[in-house]
């Protein structure tokens, strides 16, 4: 049975993009097919919230086969386009995907929603990388580890963004939660450029709650735009090990949950990525489910909410490596 959520109900725009022109990994690009078989639309739409699957992006002009930067800005400029649209429509955009690099366009898309409406605008990046690194600084020169440095202005990134170009995103309004393997070039630059942190050590420490509950504050202080990049490689691979990147030590089922129920609880997000779902990498759609409860969560479902049935997820499988 549908459970109606009327008084917080969403118009929600699904927009898929499949791409894997970032990463040196393939099979990201089977993401976007892999959330819709697992139920998102389906999910979102029993919680009472209108769904609408805009397909998946089309890069206009993009050879067969084409990667780097290039192949990278026409997709980005696409699903920026989408995005944005999406938002001036009033709906809440979740991009799918797909690999990190897509976020230069889902994010660039929000940023120029904003400033043409006059929000401010923060970004709060789930993943277990600072994906802060450049051209210079990548030791593997792939793209899916660049997107917040050219999104914040670094050098490199020529052409990556629809013209004309709002202003950069002032790395001082990105806060990268759950932070546990940066590379050497990258890590000075976060340092610098004062982007927030939680990495885990602090969630070791103190917990999910105290630490995000500050981010979600300085946010609602401003009434900003939160857009939210959940890349699965977040979560602990023993639970979601679909993903070409697994870094051992990440959040815990519960963890992610208590995540997503804060931030539907805040009202501030306004545009979702779910990035890096490598179904190739899968065992039997388990991260593609996972990667469902977790989006059900952010838009309103509750514990007693949940499936009872023999296809619920368990609460938990391992802890912290």
């Amino acid at each position: 049975m549908p459970h109606e959520r009327d008084e917080d109900a969403r118009h929600i725009a699904l927009i898929g993009a499949p791409i894997e022109v970032g990463t040196s990994e393939p099979g990201a690009l089977m993401g976007p097919a892999a959330l819709r078989t697992a139920g998102l639309v389906r999910t979102l739409r029993d919680l009472g919230h209108t769904v609408e699957d805009r397909g998946d992006v089309a890069p206009a002009g993009l050879a067969p086969g084409a990667t780097g930067l290039p192949a990278v800005a026409a997709w980005a400029k696409a699903l920026s386009a989408s995005v944005e649209a999406a938002l001036a429509e009033g709906a809440v955009p979740i991009a799918a995907g797909g690999d990190h690099s897509l976020s230069l366009g889902s994010v660039d898309g929000a940023m120029r929603h904003c400033a043409r409406t006059g929000r401010p605008f923060r970004v709060l990046w789930l993943d277990a990388h600072a994906d802060f690194n450049t051209p210079e600084t990548s030791p593997s020169g792939n793209v899916h580890g660049m997107p917040l440095a050219a999104l914040c202005g670094e050098p490199g990134f020529t052409g990556l963004f629809r013209e004309p170009s709002p202003p950069p995103l002032d790395p001082r309004h990105v806060h990268l939660f759950g932070l546990r393997s940066v590379d050497a070039g990258e890590r000075a630059l976060v340092r610098a450029r004062r982007v927030g942190v939680t990495d885990m050590r602090a969630i070791d420490e103190f917990g999910v709650v105290a630490p995000l509950r500050r981010v979600l504050e300085q946010a609602a202080a401003e009434n900003a735009h939160l857009h939210v990049s959940l890349d699965i490689d977040f979560l602990d691979p023993s639970i979601a090990p679909a993903v070409g990147t697994a870094v051992p030590g990440g959040a815990t089922f519960r963890e992610a949950h208590l995540i997503m129920e804060m931030l539907h609880d805040c009202g501030l997000v306004g545009s979702l990525d779910v990035v890096e779902l490598n179904p190739f990498l899968d065992e039997r759609g388990r991260s593609a489910r996972v990667l469902v409860e977790l989006v059900a969560s952010l838009f309103g479902r509750r514990i007693l909410d949940r499936p009872s049935h023999s296809e619920a997820l368990p609460t938990e499988e391992a802890g912290r490596g």
